[in-house]
C-alpha cells in the first residue's frame, strides 16, 4: 500500500492542524493505521493509532488534544491536532502494519510497520 501524507505546515501555539493519509488501497480493519513523528535530532515515536472497529491509542503526550480517525469511503487516515505545543514540532509519518490483530500490543513499534509515507512537517511557534 501506499501512502500519502499532506496538510502540515506552521502554526502558532495553540493552534490546530489536521494532517490527512492518503492510501492506494482500502485500509479500514485491514491494516494497523498509525501516525509517528520525529523531531529534528530525536527518535522517531508514535502518536496514536486507529485499528480494528475503530479502535484507537494515543501516545500519552497527546492525549486530549490530538484526534485519529479513518474514512473508509476515501482510504484516508487523519490526525485532528488541537492545542499545539511547541514540542509537537516534528515531521509526521502515516504508517501501516499488517499485524492487525497485534495493533493493541505493536503499535508504538516501528519496526513492526511495513509501509510509510514521505512525511509531512509540522511546526509550533511560541
Amino acid at each position: 500500500v501506499q501512502l500519502v501524507e499532506s496538510g502540515g505546515g506552521s502554526v502558532q501555539s495553540g493552534g490546530s492542524l489536521r494532517l490527512s493519509c492518503a492510501a492506494s488501497e482500502y485500509t479500514y480493519s485491514t491494516y494497523c493505521m498509525s501516525w509517528f513523528r520525529q523531531a529534528a535530532g530525536k527518535e522517531r515515536e508514535a502518536v496514536a493509532t486507529f485499528y480494528s472497529d475503530g479502535l484507537t491509542t494515543y501516545a500519552d503526550s497527546v492525549k486530549g488534544r490530538f484526534t485519529i480517525s479513518q474514512d473508509s469511503a476515501k482510504n484516508t487516515l487523519y490526525l485532528q491536532m488541537n492545542s499545539l505545543k511547541p514540542e509537537d514540532t516534528a515531521k509526521y509519518y502515516c504508517a501501516a502494519s499488517v499485524s492487525i490483530y497485534l495493533c493493541s500490543v505493536i503499535w508504538h513499534r516501528i519496526k513492526h510497520f511495513d509501509y510509510w509515507g514521505q512525511g509531512t512537517q509540522v511546526t509550533v511557534s511560541s
